[in-house]
């Protein structure tokens, strides 16, 4: 039986608890878990929560507190009085969620909510207890928001299924997710496992405790802000009895890989990829949820013509000359490369960083660089890697020549192929990897 390992440090005595729980869970799948309040206030759980919140940063909630406040303030001081408030859940009242909008690169913006610094420790202090139970539940096919699970995991799982002949693939979005979770369904779900009613309690008031932005105020009736700590492991939750539902039945055979609210389910036939479709759209509709329907298709890879973004990586069909026969390659989707210019471009096209030197400017571009890179050196992405190289080199090239009031490029006299590299730049050229599972 597999031990429970978090992606978050946390004390000894906490960690064998949470491996207490995720046993417990994987022992008996009828078990409901009951006094558990008492360990989300428990101090060593309080100062673990506390470390996790302060390491991620993050903006202050409505109250105004920010991490740096509590740090100068005293920070066992303040987990104590938190302590002695959580002891009663009366006297716990979580604070409205402030909402701000985070800017999308198609123009929109994403909403996002940020839950006030002390409401944040008690979220990820519940999480700590709660996630260990229902990871026993959770199924292979869903990777978002779960410890020791990621995209390229996801990825991967694509890949083989894929090249084993599941090449329909149903590539579908939830419209609006996070913002239309119905609560009693999530509550009715959390209560299938969980029986401690402070713990309900302390997850409704999350729920209800209203948001606030430069429009409006009001309680939240349906959804759970993106931002809060607790959220995605509420999702997992809520789309757990998806997961369940597909794995379960047996009209249609088709693979199903869900990372949070995003999701594809491969198929053999063209038949099964349709009637799945249909039965996708039931289950959701039973769950107060609908498909996005600009964001949904089915995709034929079969001819090599067609492929499908998902996770920032677009996957296609393509033909090996030397097998004589199509495998699946993964390479960044046109608009992570449209990203990425973006950035770059952002920097080098900025007049007033003219004035930099060019080991300055480097050190802007290579977190922007290597990020990328991290993220998509896993895959097919050398051809992609080349254009990016070239990319940065022609834009530094144009930033050189006007901050030496010359125009156009100057490729021999100005920023040459030997100043890009002598310039300790990242290249990404040469940085490609296969993901192992090992």
């Amino acid at each position: 039986m597999n031990v429970y390992k978090t992606n978050n440090v946390i004390n000894e005595k906490a960690q064998q608890l949470c491996e207490k729980l995720y046993l417990g869970a994987k022992k008996s799948r009828n078990r409901r878990f009951h006094q558990l309040y008492d360990k989300v206030y428990r101090m060593d759980v309080l100062r673990d929560s506390w470390e996790i919140v302060k390491r991620n940063k993050g903006c202050a909630g409505v109250d105004g507190v920010k991490i740096g406040d509590i740090v100068l303030s005293g920070q066992e001081e303040y987990l104590k009085e938190l302590h002695e408030t959580l002891l009663d859940t009366h006297k716990y009242h979580p604070r409205k969620i402030r909402r701000v909008y985070i800017p999308k690169s198609d123009g929109k913006k994403r909403p996002l909510g940020i839950p006030a610094i002390k409401d944040r420790i008690v979220q990820t202090a519940t999480k700590i207890l709660l996630e260990p139970i229902f990871e026993a539940d959770f199924l292979n096919c869903s990777y978002g928001f779960r410890p020791n699970r990621n995209t390229h995991q996801a990825l991967e799982e694509i890949r083989i299924w894929t090249n084993k002949g599941y090449k329909i693939v149903l590539d579908a979005d939830i419209k609006g997710y996070f913002d239309n979770i119905n609560h009693e369904k999530l509550l009715e779900f959390l209560s299938l496992r969980i029986s401690d009613r402070k713990i309900l309690k302390l997850i409704r008031k999350w729920l209800k405790c209203g948001i606030i932005s430069e429009e409006s105020m009001g309680e939240n009736k349906v959804g759970t802000p993106q931002g809060g700590v607790i959220s995605p492991l509420l999702a997992n939750i809520y789309l757990h009895e998806f997961d369940k539902f597909w794995e379960h039945q047996t009209k249609v055979q088709g693979k199903l890989i869900r990372y949070a609210d995003d999701f594809v389910i491969m198929f053999a036939t063209k038949k099964d990829a349709v009637a799945g479709f249909e039965l996708v759209k039931l289950k959701l509709e039973e769950l107060n949820l609908e498909l996005n329907d600009s964001k949904t298709t089915i995709v034929d890879m079969r001819d090599g013509k067609k492929g499908f973004d998902f996770l920032g990586y677009h996957n296609r069909q393509m033909m090996s000359w030397k097998y004589k026969k199509r495998f699946t390659l993964k390479f960044p989707t046109n608009k992570a490369m449209k990203n990425v210019k973006h950035k770059i471009a952002k920097v080098l096209g900025n007049r007033s960083n003219l004035k930099l030197s060019v080991e300055e400017i480097v050190k802007y571009l290579n977190p922007i660089l290597r990020g990328w890179m991290n993220y998509f050196k896993y895959g097919n992405s050398a051809i992609k890697f080349e254009q990016i190289d070239c990319y940065v080199h022609n834009k530094m090239n144009l930033w050189w020549s006007k901050k030496h009031g010359k125009r156009g490029r100057n490729w021999t006299s100005g920023f040459t192929r030997e100043k890009l590299l002598e310039s300790g730049i990242q290249i990404l050229s040469g940085n490609i990897k296969y993901w192992s599972t090992r």
